[in-house]
Formats: C-alpha cells, structure tokens, sequence
C-alpha cells in the first residue's frame, strides 16, 4: 500500500463525510425576486432594486387600494444599476446601487463612480431616505428624476391583472411647500398620496413631466441625502409617514412595539439550528402581520392572513393562526375572538352568503367593497370559520383560565351552535354542508376555497350542496369543547346534550365516511350523499379534530406517508396519483405548512408521535432553504430527493399568518402540550425526535403565570426539567386519544386538546 493514499473502504468514507458536509452547508436560496415591507394595513412591494416596473403587481398598498402603481429613478434619464437589496426588518428596506455611464453637461461621468442607496421604512404612511456618494475625485452635477404614478387600482384587480378606472385622479405641485398631492376621487371614495420632499438642509426640487426632480452638485468625495415622506388618506383621514430616518428607526414608536413583543412571548432555545432559526422568523413574521383594525381598541391585534394580498381581517385563516399560536402569545386569539364576534352575521344576505349567526370569511376596505361590487363588506363564504370560532373561545379559555371570556363570548357563542344547527346543516342530515347562494360566491368554502379544489377520482368538479370530511370534524370538535365550556359554567344540561350530539356525528361519520376498500375516509359527500373518493389531505386534519376512529388512525397516517402524499418536504393536497394532481397548483398538490401542522398535532393526538415529528422535519428543513428561513404560505409538491430543494410557488403570500404559525404547532404536536388553565395545570408528554435532542421554553404561559421548562432527550425517551415556575403545575400525561370512544366520557385521554 503506498504511504499517503487511504485504503478504498476509507475513502469510500471520507467521499460520503464529503457530501454530508456539502449537503448541510450549501444550499439553493429560495424565495421570490422582490423585495416587500409592511406594517398594518400598508404594503410596499417592489422589484429588488426597490423600483416598481409597470405592469406588474408590485406598487403601495393601503386598505385595499393601490396608491403607487409605478416608481423608478433615474441620474439624467439613465436607470441605476443594482448592487444589492432586501429587507432589513418586516417594515425596513435597504437598496444599494451605482451609476451606469451618462453624459452631463461637464462631461461623461463614468459607470459606477457614483453611489445611491435608498432606505425605506414603513409606519402607517412610508419614509423614503435617498443618499448619493460621489466617488470621482472631480465634481459631478446632474439631475436625479423619481417618477411617481398612482393608478389607485383596487386589490382584488390587481391581483387578477384587470384593473378599470372608475373614478378621477388629479395632481398638483406646491412649490412652496415642496409638496406632491395625488388624489383619487369616485363619488364619496377618496384616496390620496401626499409626497412631502424634506432634506438635511435646502436643495432645489421641481416637478415636471412627472416627475420629483433635484439638482445634484456634489464635490469629489462627497454626500448628498434627502427623505420623501409618503402621507396616506383615506377618506378624511389622514395617516402620516414617520418623520424618522431609517437609521433612527430602533428608537421608532413601531420599533418599540415590536420589541415589547419580542419579551412577551414564547421563546426556545435549541441545539438545532434550523429550528431555532425558523421558530424565530415565526416570531418575527406574527409580530409584523399584528393587524389594529378601524374601530377596536388600540391594543387589540389579530394576525393578518398574509402579505401582500391578504392583509385583511380573515375568518379562518385568522382563528386557525390563533389556534396555533396559542402556546407563543394567547392575547391572538382573544383579540380575534373579539374581532370577529363583532362581525358575527345577523340577517340572511344572500349576496354576501350571511346567515345569522355565521363568522365572516373576508373583510375589504377597497373601492370595489365601498360601492358593494363585491360582497366583502364583510363576506361570509366559509363554512368552517364558525365551528373554528367556538374551537378558539374554548383554547383561549384553556391557554388565559378567564371565566369572564366564557360568559363575555356565551352570546357569541350560542349564535355560532344555532347557525351549526340551522344553516350549517342545509339538508338536516346531520352533516355540514356548504353552497353559495350568491351571484358572486365562493364555489368552495372549505380551506380549500379554489374553484377547482374539490374533484372526483376522475378529474370532474364535484356538485354541491357539500360535506367536506374536515368540516364534520370541526363540528365534532366544537360540541364537545363547548360542553367543556358549559359544564364550566355549571349547565350540565347543555353540556350533556352537546356530547350526545357529537357521539351520534362521530358514529355517523365513521359509518358514512370510511371506504373499506381503499382504507380511507371519503374527502367529502357530493349533493346526493355519494362519497368523493379523491386520496387528499383534508383527512389528515380529521385526526386533528379526533373525529377519526382510533382503530383506522394507523390506516390513515399510513395512507398520508405514502410515496404519492409525501413529498419529502411535508404531505401534499392531493394524491400524487389523482388525475387532477398538478405540485405548481394552488390546492391540487402543493405542500401548505399549515395544513401540515394540523395534520403532525393530529398524528401525535392519536399516539404517531414518530410520523408527527418526521412530518416537522420536512417542513422545518423546507423553511430552511427558504429567504430568511421563513415558511411561504405555500410551495411545490414536487418529490424530494438527494439533491432537490423546495420550488417556490409563483405568488405565495410570505408572510403568511398560518404558514408562520406552523412551526408552533409542530413543537406543541413533538412535546405534546397542553395548557389547562382553569385547573393551574400544563401538561406535557415530549417525544422528541433524534434531530431535535433538546429544546428549552422560556417565558411560557398559563394563565396569569409563566414557566421555562427545559426537555431533553435521554435514550430512546425525553424527560423535562422545570427551571423556573412552580414544578407541580407541569405534569406529565398521554395526550394521545386513546383506544375508546372519544366523544365518551371526559377522561384525561379525551379532554379536548388546545
């Protein structure tokens, strides 16, 4: 054997450490090529050079409405060349860029010899910094042009790529002021941009052509700067641009906000780099989706559905990122309670599929919902918002152990178990079904809310009325954490017959839903009760809800873990096999980490707690290859294999409220947590897996008091340590369902999860 060279077995090992090595370190960077910030219900979205190229979908937004619909910047009339830009906070943006070659009037100035760097910070209205370094050893003198146009278009048509003008825009110019005034004006709709031009000192400024232009001078060395401030209106009234520079933007009353929130919620420490790095993005996006609605107290947040599209009050979206969140910051889901019980429906209107009793699905505040073009003044085309509104009364009583929110929310409360009754069953049958009734509603109003979403074997759309199989086990669930709530608040009455109700649809449902050849539930029955046999994941989250018999639990995660559900990256919408699977389709084969998340908690309620945390690391390491390890609303369900990454899908939202939830729910599913307030309890029963050896939680809540409780693993199981807190409230106990049935009885294997 010759000195130097390793035996063929060891090299075969060195080679295999090699590539080990190469796949943890290196990885493709996913994520859309556009940079975009937020805060509330404003939301810039740009190219990555901060500029808004026309047409596109990019521009301002405000309330629904887009008040910049193209922006760019110009030395002399030639465009600037990107160097680098992204976001340096949810509502901070740095651009850094140099100049291509252009003539001036004292001469040629060279290609990048020039520095231009644009900072933008979002608080209510926008702070633009502009800053120019001369770089040439001469003087230069040019003019720097911004054109700024507003279409004033409304979201929903923007979106679609089909935007009418319905009413006037007008601008004007104040020299004096150094002020840009553009209005929209359509009857009694208003909105308007003011662009304030301010500076560190008097530089001249016009307006012509539209366009801000200012005249540069600067000598060899040195720096010119000068902030735009971009004041919203809508209506009368008027909301205002900070006044601080971005590098001022730490001591900001925004920057302030978000750091109180950062100390009151849930924090981990972990070995695992990956999940620690995600769990903290998590943190970051929900605090940046906090959405202050028009009409509440000022402290009252709920999570917005996502960025850019859906900044707007949700049913769903909003209670299911409650839910998840319940264990980081419960105030989500009080707030949210709050919210959406002031917009429970009334009447019946059949234009907006409103039924008394019912929880909105969609709140606008646009051009198109002013003038009731669309039926979103609220909407109410969801079937599941209402059952997942008693589901969140129940987990925030759990997670807050306040009475009062019980008896606060028992109107709300029973408006939403009379609407299950009376509406939610259209035919009496004892299931849940939805259809609109609108000229303009929604085709599907389960999670799965695209037109296409709900399919037979073959590829045809299914006929309503419907009964998805989620939809019963949302019902399922409700009744029985409602009789919780009743037997609380000493009705035994109430709280027996809810039970009674929901053994009798658990019964009905594992009769009628189960198909014993496939081994498998149906996705939903059609209009004339037959069974809709497509293989999807909508079953898996009936393991969330506890609706699934104990004794076909294993068949179903089994089903779910198959080649064509799992891609590797997490569990896919629909079979890999069905005919209508597309992985670059919204809801016919793409992986959403959410559903993902209910299906792991499902799984690990039913005693599968090794498939729930592979289940988790599919997501997390999916996250991880994502900008900023930051979950997207949704990607592509293509198979994962050695050398694949996620693939994007082309307009996810990201931010998104439930994808950055997902990670929450996936530790509450590995540590099988459980917060039992009203009886000073938290209960635990961690199973950590090998790839995530230890995790400590810190300023975890129950109630009124807080905890840090360290779990490790220790052989082949995880023990826990309480390192602050008084250690007898943390108790270990089977979160698992069990072998009963169980809509029977109320002992600790059943006791309604959070």
């Amino acid at each position: 054997m010759l000195v130097g060279i390793p035996p063929r077995a060891d090299e075969e090992k060195l080679v295999h450490r090699i590539r080990r090595f190469a796949q943890m370190t290196f990885k493709v960077r996913v994520g859309p090529a556009e940079i975009a910030i937020h805060q509330g219900q404003t939301v810039l979205l740009t190219d990555p050079d901060g500029q808004v190229k026309t047409p596109s979908k990019g521009g301002l937004y405000f309330r629904d409405t887009r008040l910049i619909s193209a922006w760019a910047i110009y030395a002399n009339g030639v465009p600037w060349e990107l160097l680098n830009g992204g976001t340096v906070a949810p509502h901070l943006a740095r651009m850094f860029q140099t100049n291509c070659g252009f003539a001036s009037q004292d001469g040629p100035i060279e290609p990048h010899t020039l520095g231009l760097m644009i900072a933008r910070q979002v608080d209510g209205g926008l702070h633009e910094d502009l800053e120019i370094s001369n770089h040439n050893p001469t003087p230069v003198r040019f003019n720097l042009e911004i054109a700024i146009r507003a279409d004033f278009a409304d979201i929903f048509e923007v979106k679609v790529g089909r935007a009418v003008r319905r009413g006037q825009i007008s601008s004007s110019w104040s020299e004096k002021h150094q002020i840009l005034r553009i209005a929209y004006h359509n009857e009694n709709f208003r909105r308007e941009l003011i662009v304030r031009c301010g500076g560190e000192k008097e530089i001249s400024v016009s307006h012509a052509n539209g366009r801000l232009i200012f005249e540069i001078a600067l000598k060899g060395g040195e720096v010119w700067r000068r902030c735009l401030r971009y004041d919203l209106v809508d209506g009368k009234e008027w909301i205002r641009a900070p006044r601080n520079c971005s590098h001022q933007t730490r001591n900001s009353h925004h920057a302030g906000l978000v750091d109180e929130w950062r100390q009151a919620v849930l924090k981990v420490e972990t070995s695992n780099e990956e999940f620690r790095r995600c769990f903290n993005q998590s943190v970051q996006d929900m605090a940046a989706l906090r959405l202050p609605l028009k009409g509440t107290d000022h402290r009252v947040f709920v999570p917005a559905a996502g960025l850019p599209w859906y900044v707007a009050l949700f049913g769903r979206d909003t209670l299911i990122a409650s839910l998840q969140t319940m264990i980081v910051h419960p105030e989500f889901a009080t707030g949210t309670l709050e919210v959406l019980a002031k917009y429970q429906a009334k009447k019946r209107d059949d234009y907006r599929d409103a039924e008394p009793g019912k929880i909105l699905h969609e709140l606008r505040y646009g051009e198109l919902a002013y003038f009731h073009l669309i039926p979103h003044t609220p909407y109410y085309g969801t079937a599941d918002a209402t059952p997942l509104w008693l589901i969140a009364l129940h987990a925030a009583w759990r997670a807050c152990g306040d009475r009062s929110l019980l008896e606060r929310h028992l109107p709300t409360a029973e408006a939403c178990l009379a609407w299950i009754d009376n509406y939610g069953d259209r035919d009496g049958d004892g299931f849940q079904e939805y259809q609109t009734r609108s000229p303009v509603g929604y085709e599907n109003m389960g999670w799965k809310d695209s037109g296409g979403a709900v399919m037979y074997p073959d590829g045809s759309l299914v006929q309503g009325p419907k009964a998805l199989c989620e939809l019963q086990g949302y019902v399922y669930d409700a009744w029985l954490r409602m009789a919780e709530v009743y037997d609380e608040l000493e009705n035994s009455r109430r709280a027996n017959s809810l039970r009674k109700k929901a053994a009798s649809l658990f019964r009905r449902f594992n009769d009628e839903f189960w198909d014993e050849d496939s081994s498998f539930y149906a996705y939903a029955l059609d209009g004339e009760k037959k069974k809709v046999l497509s293989v999807a994941s909508n079953v898996g989250q009936c393991l969330w809800s506890g609706i699934i018999a104990p004794e076909r639990a294993g068949a179903v995660v089994r089903r779910l873990m198959q080649k064509d559900m799992w891609s590797g990256w997490g569990i896919r919408t629909l079979s890999a096999h069905h005919r209508s699977f597309n992985p670059y389709n919204y809801q016919t084969g793409a992986v959403w980490p959410h559903d993902n998340s209910l299906i792991a908690w499902g799984m690990r309620r039913y005693g599968f707690a090794a498939e729930a945390a592979v289940v988790a690391r599919g997501i997390i390491t999916a996250a991880s290859y994502f900008l900023l390890d930051q979950l997207p609303e949704l990607y592509a369900g293509l198979q994962r294999d050695p050398t694949s990454f996620p693939v994007q899908y082309l307009g996810a939202n990201v931010p998104q409220a439930w994808a950055a939830g997902a990670p929450f729910m996936l530790l509450q599913a590995m540590l099988g947590l459980q917060q039992d307030a009203p009886a000073g309890k938290l209960y635990v029963d961690p199973a950590l897996p090998d790839w995530l050896p230890d995790v400590t939680l810190i300023d975890l809540r129950l109630g009124r008091r807080t905890f840090n409780v360290r779990f490790r693993r220790n052989g082949k199981g995880t023990v826990f340590e309480v390192l602050d807190g008084d250690p007898e409230a943390v108790e270990h106990r089977p979160c698992s369902i069990g072998n009963a049935d169980p809509a029977q009885g109320r002992s600790h294997a059943t006791r309604r999860s959070c």
